[in-house]
């Protein structure tokens, strides 16, 4: 099997992991593992392949599980640097992502991932962003070697406990993945200069979005991951779950709205509003959906808000607030068109907000309104938000 083959097969198996902010589509492959990645800068394209997708691991829902019966291949850690200074070199990417399937035990396909970030940093003397999985099982010492070659670290819980876990493997011990996720914050601590996320899978273990917003929640406080990815459950055929239904992609998108309200708004857990079943509102987005279950916090007069008070305005993010109360500082705001300025999405915010005294919208309409893109108040397009 040439490299080109190796490339098409590894670059695949790697695509349902995040390393950018949100799900990749069919248009962000490229090519022979160069995906585009949305960050707070802009779009990049990173090299993203699996070292190898050779697995003895039998996660459920897996396409790199052992009982799989799939073309498998292994690409060497010199390899993989040589190949990637290549692109880099020549432009075509500016990033990497080193993951790898687990063979023939964890230990040696974490001393590979490890040994691929060395030979570029220390051979090819490359200084840019490398994203490095930690494989489950990984010991101390393989977590501290790669935080000194790796600007990032992740540990893909995947489901938010011990119980969901067994659903989908035999193998994996959630009390493991945690362990390696202390040890990560406790290098930071100590100085190491290296960020940390974790991605869930929504919907194989047939988890509640309650469970995964409680759950993200305790993992920002307790680790202050830089960031926390879901990715829609999606059936593959011969595993155990191929005739599982996928999970809806607006579970994704409210999961990516909540933990955006955790990050640039203030929110806490006790403030969203879940249905029955513990599932996040379909229809509205959860900002909307807590205005809408707290009216007597509203309207909110636009003159006097604080910034904190201003973030629970439906139409109005992080940005805009900022800009209102600049706003202020010139002059009173009496009219709705001065608003525009700011960036708020006036047809949302008019049912919440009252200005200079005067009410210019009704509640009929506090479920209409655009939707912005997460890239206008967090600085990345992971999903849909309604400010």
């Amino acid at each position: 099997m040439d490299t080109i083959e190796k490339l098409g097969i590894l670059g695949m198996g790697a695509r349902y992991d995040m390393c950018g902010c949100g799900r990749v589509s069919e248009d962000d492959y490229i090519k022979n593992g160069i995906y585009r990645a949305k960050t707070s800068h802009g779009t990049c394209s990173i090299f993203k392949v699996l070292l190898s997708n050779e697995c003895t691991r039998d996660c459920a829902y897996c396409q790199n599980r052992v009982q799989r019966d799939v073309p498998r291949t292994t690409i060497s850690p010199e390899e993989m640097a040589r190949l990637f200074i290549q692109l880099y070199r020549r432009r075509q990417v500016q990033g990497l992502f080193l993951s790898s399937g687990i063979q023939p035990n964890n230990s040696v396909s974490m001393d590979n991932l490890i040994k691929a970030a060395q030979i570029l940093r220390q051979r090819y003397n490359y200084q840019g962003y490398i994203h490095m999985k930690i494989l489950p099982g990984a010991t101390a010492a393989h977590i501290e070697a790669a935080a000194a070659v790796a600007n990032r670290l992740s540990i893909n819980l995947e489901v938010p406990d011990e119980s969901h876990m067994k659903a989908l493997s035999r193998a994996k011990r959630y009390s493991d993945l945690v362990s390696g996720m202390e040890y990560i914050n406790r290098l930071r601590q100590k100085g190491v200069r290296v960020s940390q996320t974790t991605q869930f899978i929504i919907g194989a273990a047939d988890e509640s979005d309650k469970d995964i917003v409680y759950a993200t929640w305790k993992l920002k406080e307790q680790f202050a991951l830089a960031r926390t990815y879901f990715s829609a459950f999606t059936p593959v055929i011969d595993t155990p779950l191929e005739n599982k239904a996928p999970t809806p992609l607006i579970r994704e998108a409210r999961l990516y709205q909540v933990d955006f309200l955790f990050r640039q708004y203030g929110f806490k857990p006790d403030q969203l509003v879940f249905d029955k079943n513990g599932q996040l509102l379909q229809d509205v987005d959860p900002k909307t959906a807590f205005a809408l279950n707290n009216p007597q916090l509203y309207p909110i007069e636009i003159n006097k808000a604080d910034y904190q008070t201003l973030l629970l305005v439906p139409g109005i993010g992080p940005i805009s607030a900022k800009r209102i109360e600049a706003m202020r500082r010139a002059g009173r705001i009496t009219d709705p068109a001065q608003l525009k300025a700011t960036g708020a999405v006036i047809k949302r915010m008019l049912p919440y907000v009252t200005i200079d005294g005067k009410y210019f919208a009704s509640l009929n309409s506090a479920k209409g309104g655009d939707q912005l893109t997460l890239w206008d108040y967090a600085g990345s397009s992971a999903g849909i938000i309604s400010a």
